[in-house]
């Protein structure tokens, strides 16, 4: 991936929102191929305690009770199993967080990774949030050489598909679901 693009996209996620404009983040980029085995390792322990041992019983159930579709599991299990693949991950931070018993106190970072999602779809990467790694939470921040008082909120993997429409999800026409001025049909 081009610096040029990555810059584009990075600037397109502090320009997101901040409670209060107080901008609290940071972004840790990660290109090391050593850094991204060893959080995906750690990444894939959260993986198998939240879905992974369940493969059986949340594929084909008959029931919502598994909370996960049979294709969304298999798309989050691909991820945990190749995602030291992606080239480059975007780790946002939220500084002045660790310790904190302020169940909002990160909301305000959210927006700006979506701004970086949506810049990423529009330079035609594949990209999700995802926080599996947070079982290893000081493991990573350690890892990453995080100052004490930050929080990783996420992690936001970023590569070109190799095959599939994930850089352009399928969505419905503008046409069918804006309305100008009153709804209309």
């Amino acid at each position: 991936m081009p610096d040029d693009v990555l810059d584009a996209i990075l600037d397109a996620a502090v320009r997101g929102p901040s409670g209060g404009n107080r901008q609290q983040w940071a972004w840790v980029v990660v290109r090391d191929r050593a850094t991204k085995a060893q959080i995906a390792e750690w990444y894939r322990e959260g993986w198998r305690a939240a879905y992974g041992d369940r493969r059986d019983a949340v594929l084909g159930a008959a029931t919502d009770d598994a909370g996960v579709s049979d294709a969304g599991f298999r798309a989050v299990e691909h991820l945990a199993l190749h995602l030291e693949e992606a080239p480059v991950w975007v780790v946002p931070v939220l500084r002045n967080a660790a310790g904190s018993t302020d169940p909002r106190l990160g909301a305000s970072i959210y927006g700006a990774v979506q701004n970086l999602v949506l810049a990423a779809r529009a330079y035609g990467l594949g990209t999700t949030l995802t926080t599996f790694h947070t079982v290893r939470e000081s493991d990573v921040a350690a890892l990453l050489g995080l100052p004490g008082d930050a929080l990783t909120m996420g992690l936001v993997p970023l590569g070109y598909p190799a095959r599939g429409r994930w850089s352009e999800p399928r969505r419905r026409p503008l046409a069918e679901v804006v309305h100008r001025d009153r709804w209309e049909g």
